[in-house]
C-alpha cells in the first residue's frame, strides 16, 4: 500500500472514532426523549432521524454542501463564528457523517430505552432517586446492549459512507480523502492491486462487525 493509502486508512479512523463520540453524545438524550415522549412532534422528528436510511447519500451530501457553503445560512452561521467554511474540511467530514449516521445510532438505544419499560423507573422514584440518578444509575445501565450496538454501526457505517463525505469532502490527501474514496480513485486510474488490498480489508472489517453484533445480540438473549 502507499502512503496515501495509510492516510486514507488513519484518516478514516479518526472520523469514524470522533463521529461515534459525537453521535453518542447528541443520539442518547435524542433516544431517550423519542423513547418516553407523547409530544406530537416526536413522529415528525423521528421521520427526520430516519431520512438517512431512504435519502441517497449524493442527495444528503448535495445539500449539506449548499446548506455549509458560502451561500447556505450554515456556512454563514460558522463564519460569524469564526470558523470559517466547513466543506472540504474534516469538520465538515464530520458534519457530513454524523447526520447520515445518525439513525444507526439513535433507533437501537431508542428501542433498548423503550424495551425497559416504566417499572425500573418507577421502582427508582419510590426510593426518592431524582431525575437524573435514574437516567444515570438505572435507564443507562439497562439499555447497555442497546448502546453497544450504537456504538458498533456508527463506527461500521462512518468507515462505509461514500456518497456524503465525497460530495463534503472531496478526496484531499491527507485531509479528507478516506479509505472508500481511495478505494475508488485506484479503480479510477486502474490500480486494481491497490482497490483489491483496501477493498479486502473493508471486507474483514464488516465480517468482524457483524460477528459483534450477533454476539452482541447473542449475549443479550441470555440476559432476558
Amino acid at each position: 500500500m502507499t502512503h496515501a493509502d495509510w492516510q486514507a486508512i488513519w484518516l478514516t479512523l479518526k472520523l469514524a472514532t470522533v463521529t461515534t463520540l459525537v453521535l453518542l453524545l447528541i443520539g442518547t438524550p435524542l433516544a431517550w426523549w423519542l423513547a418516553r415522549t407523547r409530544s406530537i412532534w416526536k413522529q415528525p422528528l423521528a421521520a427526520i432521524v430516519a431520512l438517512p436510511l431512504v435519502l441517497p447519500p449524493t442527495v444528503l451530501g448535495f445539500y449539506l454542501l449548499l446548506l455549509l457553503g458560502p451561500n447556505g445560512p450554515g456556512g454563514a452561521i460558522t463564519q460569524a463564528l469564526g470558523l470559517g467554511l466547513l466543506p472540504f474540511t474534516f469538520a465538515g467530514l464530520v458534519v457530513g457523517s454524523a447526520i447520515y449516521s445518525l439513525p444507526f445510532v439513535v433507533q437501537p438505544i431508542q428501542n433498548a430505552f423503550e424495551a425497559m419499560g416504566d417499572r425500573p423507573l418507577e421502582v427508582a422514584a419510590t426510593l426518592r432517586a431524582s431525575c437524573c440518578d435514574r437516567f444515570f444509575t438505572v435507564a443507562l445501565p439497562l439499555a447497555r446492549p442497546g448502546l453497544l450496538t450504537a456504538t458498533v454501526l456508527g463506527f461500521a457505517h462512518t468507515i462505509g459512507e461514500f456518497g456524503v463525505v465525497l460530495m463534503i469532502g472531496g478526496a484531499i490527501p491527507g485531509q479528507t480523502k478516506v479509505l472508500s474514496v481511495a478505494i475508488y480513485d485506484h479503480v479510477e486510474t486502474l490500480e486494481y492491486a491497490n482497490a483489491h488490498t483496501l477493498a479486502a480489508g473493508m471486507v474483514l472489517f464488516a465480517f468482524v462487525v457483524l460477528l459483534a453484533l450477533y454476539s452482541i445480540n447473542r449475549r443479550q438473549r441470555r440476559q432476558i
